[in-house]
């Protein structure tokens, strides 16, 4: 059959989500007694869909989240306290909406990453750019980036993200050029967009981690007072024999 004027039309035009359903119609025999509204509606619905599934897609490779998660495989059978009256608000994402903070605290294995993760794919759902990173790794990348002269454009990149995930926040003491580097990227952020990061180490102990008081001070500042807080705990959910997701 030859191709129909109308698919190079459409093509022209950046529209292949219209392309391929009009392709799709024109070999329906069925369609043949839908209406010109009801043809017209078919093909934007199946534009509309594509360029979500684009969009969706492009936040996603940006995001670079560490797992694949989505909140529908969030898992609250599990033994690990997790509120899910709590989550469930988290998911909603007003508190992105509004620059709030979040935290997810419990031991390790408990699934704090799949949680952020979770929490990081309905936001990139939600048409928000997401990036997640480990604090330590970003820590590094940053003292690289003062190195070499790419650390104001790096800083720029960090405060547009509308959530920027800090997975394995506490792992490593923190040194003088770390502690300015987390309290330039905080500040950046601070009532303009959200932070979620996760920890082994309950919030009482964040400060004496930070090590200096001042920069502590001026961190926890900008980090905790705003922040929503997910407590669990439990038994490591990587040596249980559960089958089903985080």
């Amino acid at each position: 059959m030859l191709k129909h004027p109308t698919l190079d039309l459409l093509g022209q035009l950046g529209l292949p989500g219209m392309a391929q359903a009009f392709a799709d119609l024109v070999n329906n025999d069925e369609a043949a007694g839908l209406s010109h509204a009801e043809w017209l509606a078919l093909l934007l619905d199946h534009e509309a869909t594509y360029r979500n599934d684009r969009r969706l897609a492009l936040r996603l490779r940006h995001a670079r989240l560490r797992h694949h998660a989505v909140p529908e495989d969030v898992n609250y059978r599990a033994p690990r306290g997790l509120d899910r009256r709590l989550f469930d608000m988290l998911i909603k994402g007003d508190w992105i909406a509004k620059h709030e903070n979040c935290a997810i605290i419990g031991p390790t294995g408990i699934g704090k990453s799949w949680l952020a993760c979770a929490l990081g794919h309905q936001a990139c759902r939600d048409n928000r750019s997401v990036l997640y990173t480990r604090l330590p790794r970003l820590i590094e990348e940053l003292a690289l980036a003062k190195g070499d002269g790419r650390i104001a454009a790096r800083m720029k990149s960090l405060a547009r993200v509308d959530l920027l995930i800090l997975d394995d926040w506490g792992l490593d003491p923190l040194d003088g050029n770390a502690r300015h580097h987390l309290l330039e990227v905080l500040e950046d952020r601070y009532g303009r967009r959200a932070t979620l990061v996760t920890s082994q180490l309950p919030v009482s102990r964040w400060h004496e981690l930070i090590g200096d008081p001042t920069y502590a001070d001026a961190i926890l500042d900008r980090l905790v007072h705003n922040a929503h807080r997910l407590e669990i705990s439990g038994e490591s959910m990587r040596r249980q024999s559960i089958v089903v997701a985080p």
